[in-house]
């Protein structure tokens, strides 16, 4: 065995194969960032538009509800045939998702919107997951920097994505579908359409090796990733058996829930302070576009202090970001300088908790069960996300905007017990 898994190194240059794939993962979530964010920029608009005010808010739940949820079967798909066929499923799914919605809107059915939004959420399935295949084959002294990078790209598309509504609306003029026109608010989906069809495109013509398949070839374990005990209940069970995996997944489901039920409700606080609209909507630009900034920008600096110092120093590091975002943001006031500092350390605090939580799960358990491990706490943070989004804005309606970062923070604590606790335990390479 040990000669065989000499011939295969000998075989294949890992480095090499290592920096195409971040190359063609770089381009990837380029194109898959901007389908996201293009759509979603403008999905609570085109849900108020055909369902009411009142239901708009479950455009962004519906999406992130089918991230979370679609997770399960990719996780399945890369797990026996590889991360390519995986992220291009994921991604194929998001653009039949696009489709639906442009025709919901041509047709007026809000039923198909609503579906349509759902499976729209593969996008930032795929994006998500893709993180993890930065690390298949990264050495165990960069694999904070390698996935980091991936999360860096998302910048890119997050901040071109809501920029080319206009330009979507421009290049769909005049087109309809089975004679009717295209509404104005639905364009930006077609052009989501097109942008996963390429994300989709590139990753199945040109991921060659499999990073996922040939890191088991390595590690002399089958290729099929038909090994007993690989799927979605085996990782549970190795999760909740190690204390490195249960604070990985634990970060990143907390980390998400906090920022994403304060982040959503920032809006809806700066719409109290009796601006007017343009006012508002330039406040609440700026607020976002730091907020943003802070999760993604800094994502390679979060990457190398991961592997510097440690992924358990790098979460606290993100956890106590948290606490004092939820400070700073809750007693703000009407002060959007501060506020705007508040919602750029939860950006911060998000970035920590992502990149330190991802990297420590992925060597905390072994490789038959690693795919299935990391599509789990996708799940359990996209969940942990859509219930914070959720539950927010009843807190806010309650008892205000303060009462919610506090509860938020509160919330943080027990992963902040979790990651003091001194553990011992084997890490896989």
């Amino acid at each position: 065995m040990a000669a065989d898994l000499a011939d295969v190194a000998a075989d294949v240059d890992v480095a090499a194969v290592q920096r195409r794939t971040l190359r063609l993962l770089f381009i990837s979530q380029v194109l898959g960032g901007v389908g996201v964010a293009i759509g979603l920029s403008v999905g609570a608009l085109l849900a108020a538009d055909m369902a009411g005010i009142g239901l708009s808010g479950l455009a962004q739940s519906a999406a992130v509800v089918g991230a979370a949820l679609l997770a399960v079967p990719v996780t399945r798909i890369m797990r026996q045939f590889g991360r390519r066929t995986g992220l291009a499923t994921s991604y194929l799914t998001a653009a039949t998702g696009g489709a639906a919605v442009v025709t919901a809107a041509v047709i007026g059915s809000v039923p198909l919107l609503f579906a349509g939004l759902f499976l729209f959420g593969g996008g930032t399935t795929a994006n998500m997951l893709a993180r993890y295949t930065a690390v298949d084959l990264a050495p165990a002294a960069r694999k904070g920097r390698h996935l980091s990078l991936i999360v860096w790209a998302t910048t890119v598309g997050a901040v071109a994505g809501p920029n080319l509504g206009p330009v979507s609306a421009r290049v769909m003029d005049g087109v309809s579908l089975g004679g009717a026109a295209v509404p104005a608010l639905a364009s930006p989906f077609a052009i989501s359409v097109v942008m996963f069809g390429l994300g989709a495109l590139v990753l199945t013509a040109l991921l060659r090796p499999d990073p996922l398949l040939l890191a088991r070839r390595l590690a002399g374990a089958p290729a099929d990733g038909k090994t007993a005990g690989g799927g979605m209940r085996a990782a549970a069970a190795e999760v909740l058996a190690r204390p490195s995996a249960r604070l990985g997944v634990g970060a990143m489901a907390v980390g998400h829930l906090v920022m994403v039920a304060v982040m959503a409700m920032t809006p809806v606080h700066i719409y109290g302070f009796g601006h007017g609209p343009d006012h508002t909507l330039r406040i609440v630009g700026v607020v976002l576009s730091l907020h943003i900034a802070g999760m993604f920008a800094f994502a390679p600096v979060t990457g190398w202090l991961t592997d510097r110092f440690g992924r358990r120093r790098v979460i606290l590091g993100g956890i106590t970001l948290l606490l004092a975002a939820c400070a700073v943001a809750g007693t703000a006031g009407h002060h959007s300088v501060q506020l705007s500092v508040g919602l750029f350390l939860l950006g911060l605090g998000w970035s920590g908790t992502m990149v330190a939580g991802s990297t420590l799960l992925s060597e905390s358990v072994p490789e038959p069960v690693r795919p299935s491990a990391q599509g789990l706490s996708d799940l359990v943070m996209g969940l942990a996300g859509a219930a914070g989004g959720a539950v927010s804005g009843l807190v806010v309606a309650l008892a205000g905007y303060p009462t919610l970062t506090l509860l938020a923070a509160v919330s943080a604590l027990p992963l902040l017990a979790l990651a003091l606790r001194p553990v011992r335990e084997k890490l896989y390479a």
